[in-house]
């Protein structure tokens, strides 16, 4: 495509083409980044007692963590990169909702839920990306996230930006809490994603992975804080790596984590067999 984000967003409406600037965002303006920014996002729904208790329950962390994994990722993929009205949007959209259908989950935990995929990836663009979103990106990933969530069959869902952002540290403050079953659900997603990487760099991994958490998710879970030095580097590093791809020509292709080899599913996969029948996703 040859051109910026920002030229390919530049005659398009927040709202009325919030599916468009979701998928161009998200495929074309720092994928990698979007990507870890929406691992963490959910990550970050565990301190919360309540959903750390539920996904212990299920076990589906600890015995087949890698599909949970990328299960979550392909759904939510599915209605990112093909709108949540597509085919695949709206098949992707109804399997999530069947796998949790059978789980008593509160309407302000899927609201939390839903809020973090809007406001981890804005907070991490602003800490480690190319650049941060612009208004009318932030208006429309608040309302892409919306529809979803309606699609979703979330309720009172905050009808601004703003208020849907302070409900979302306002729920942190007053649930973020340490519980045995929080912690070993965050201990079994660590060691997913420490598998990713060779056994000789996993301690330092870890180590990194502490470094990106904020004082009140890493509270939450007793982690041990970083060295100051350490967490400097490591987000030094990120803005590093930002600063460098920001000076190399725009992306050409889309990144399609749809499309990418992966891990549960290397020959592919059906969406209504996503998900074990037993399993909870997102």
């Amino acid at each position: 495509m040859g051109k910026s984000v920002l030229e390919q967003i530049e005659h398009l409406d927040a709202v009325a083409d919030h599916q468009e600037i979701a998928r161009i965002v998200t495929a074309y303006e720092y994928p990698f980044l979007m990507q870890k920014a929406l691992e963490f996002a959910l990550f970050r729904t565990y301190a919360v007692p309540s959903i750390g208790a539920l996904l212990d329950h299920t076990q589906h962390f600890e015995r087949q963590g890698q599909k949970r994994y990328d299960d979550t990722a392909l759904l939510i993929a599915e209605w990112v990169e093909n709108g949540y009205d597509s085919e695949n949007g709206r098949a992707a959209l109804r399997r999530m909702n069947q796998l949790h259908h059978r789980w008593n989950i509160s309407n302000d935990d899927y609201l939390y839920v839903l809020s973090v995929f809007i406001y981890v990836p804005r907070q991490w663009f602003d800490l480690y990306g190319t650049r941060s979103f612009s208004d009318k990106e932030n208006l429309a990933m608040y309302t892409f996230w919306v529809e979803v969530g309606r699609r979703m069959g979330i309720k009172h869902i905050p009808e601004s930006d703003a208020a849907f952002a302070q409900f979302s540290r306002d729920y942190e403050q007053k649930h973020f809490t340490y519980t045995d079953a929080n912690r070993r659900v965050a201990d079994a997603t660590i060691r997913i994603f420490l598998n990713w990487y060779p056994a000789i760099i996993r301690p330092l991994v870890l180590r990194g992975i502490y470094a990106l958490m904020d004082d009140p998710l890493r509270e939450a879970f007793r982690y041990p804080a970083p060295a100051p030095w350490f967490k400097g580097l490591v987000h030094g590093g990120l803005r590093l790596a930002a600063s460098i791809i920001r000076r190399l020509p725009p992306r050409r292709t889309p990144y399609r984590r749809t499309q990418d080899r992966n891990r549960t599913y290397p020959n592919g996969y059906k969406i209504d067999e996503v998900g074990a029948s037993d399993s909870i996703a997102g």
